[in-house]
């Protein structure tokens, strides 16, 4: 071998490897947004978001009727948290239904549509017998149940139109009857219109609305036809021209919309103005929780009908965007329940429910932001009334039990293990669930068993 200058022999250099292409790492940002469409796509998101969404609403909603009827208790010489007591009793009886209905088998709730209709059509009707049923601010809607307790039946019966017209709608899908025209309109428009009809004597035309919106959405997840849809449609806005036509308060409402200031004579656009002033006010985050100014004799119903504008006054921007991105996911889980599910009772339910919330969520804030006439609806799960809140806290139960009845939810929920281990059983150890947090320990025991030290 020959040498080097040095006399050493010459070092043999390595060969060099090819070169390797790198993977370009990954974005966050695209790594975040394929986690969140993993957790998005999980069995239980509808679940959660049904579930959590809800409660944070009704508890947001409690915490702003207490903040917004104070004003309101004292001017009537009451305790300051007078409505909030009352809906605080409301929210636990309607916690206590939520839970039930979420725990009830789909066929109980399908025995229970023909119950409920019948309940809430009597109690309608005994609406209008002189001496039973009461008027509150030019509407002949509630019966009075003794002492500062009321109830408005026509509450429940948005409830009744979509248990009972989901499973009229179910059996003749299954019957395969659907094909035909009358068979799609008769009887569940008749009994619709027998609903609008007992809600239209009292007077109370925002109700009449949702229940129009819920009867649409039942037809359109049926799969009606574009004409016999159109048809209905056109009949239902026939006679709704003609009922605000007829009335000097009805228009009056309908040239409030977009009202900067307030007018005199019929069209006073006092509460819908003070609205605009109660969300203008507020900013990004609000005057702080309590310090409202509006709700000072101002803005008149300041914890039903106009709770949206004080929300936004105290908490502001912010707080106005959450109560929106809550009632989103709210809409979307419904929607991702009535599209999974294979029970064609389970699809038109919790498409009635979604579109009864959304529905009237959206003419609620709509008449506070001045783009739609205000109709005297509540805002779902957040204002004051528990006539409302009892229903609809029902309805989050059914959504909550079809949810919960998806298989893959199931299996879900089968697979899934107590946080602290299960409960301890009688016999030997090795009978015993393993406990989280004794892993540990656990591994030391097996390991002296084993001759290790």
């Amino acid at each position: 071998m020959p040498g080097s200058r040095t006399g050493r022999p010459p070092v043999q250099r390595a060969s060099r490897r090819p070169a390797v292409a790198r993977t370009p790492r990954d974005n966050p940002v695209q790594r975040f947004c394929t986690r969140a469409r993993k957790a998005w796509d999980r069995p239980l998101t509808a679940y959660y978001l049904i579930l959590g969404g809800s409660v944070l609403i009704i508890v947001l909603g409690l915490v702003m009727v207490y903040s917004a009827s104070q004003i309101t208790a004292l001017q009537l010489s009451l305790p300051g948290s007078y409505f909030f007591r009352k809906q605080f009793l409301a929210a636990a009886i309607g916690g206590a239904l939520l839970l039930v209905a979420s725990r009830m088998p789909v066929k109980l709730h399908r025995a229970l549509a023909y119950p409920i209709l019948a309940a809430a059509v009597f109690l309608m009707v005994l609406v209008q017998v002189p001496g039973i049923g009461m008027a509150v601010n030019g509407n002949q809607n509630w019966i009075s149940l003794g002492g500062s307790f009321q109830i408005q039946p026509s509450e429940f019966g948005k409830l009744a139109l979509v248990l009972w017209g989901a499973d009229l709608i179910a059996r003749k899908q299954e019957r395969k009857l659907l094909a035909q025209w009358k068979h799609m309109l008769v009887p569940l428009v008749p009994v619709a219109f027998l609903l609008l009809g007992l809600i239209m004597l009292g007077g109370d035309m925002g109700t009449a609305i949702i229940l129009t919106a819920i009867l649409f959405g039942l037809l359109w997840l049926a799969g009606a036809p574009t004409r016999l849809f159109a048809g209905v449609l056109s009949v239902a806005a026939l006679i709704g021209v003609l009922l605000i036509k007829t009335s000097p308060n009805r228009m009056a409402r309908l040239a409030c919309i977009g009202a900067t200031e307030p007018k005199t004579g019929v069209a006073d656009c006092w509460q819908a103005v003070h609205g605009i002033y109660a969300l203008a006010s507020g900013g990004l985050f609000g005057s702080g929780l309590g310090a409202s100014v509006e709700k000072w004799g101002q803005l008149p119903e300041a914890h039903t009908d106009f709770i949206f504008a004080v929300t936004g006054e105290e908490l502001g921007l912010a707080g106005t965007l959450s109560v929106l991105a809550l009632f989103a996911a709210l809409g979307y889980a419904g929607i991702r329940v009535a599209g999974r599910t294979e029970d064609p009772f389970v699809r038109y339910a919790a498409g009635g429910v979604t579109t009864w919330i959304t529905a009237q969520a959206v003419i609620n804030i709509g008449a506070v932001l001045g783009l739609l006439p205000i109709a005297g609806v509540p805002l779902p799960l957040f204002s004051y009334g528990g006539s409302a809140l009892l229903p609809t806290m029902f309805a989050i139960g059914l959504l909550i039990a079809f949810a919960r009845d998806e298989p893959a939810a199931r299996a879900a929920l089968a697979m899934r293990q107590p946080r602290f281990g299960r409960k301890r059983a009688g016999g030997s150890g090795a009978e015993r669930g393993p406990r989280r947090w004794n892993t540990m320990r656990r591994r030391a025991s097996v390991a002296r068993s084993s001759g290790e030290r």
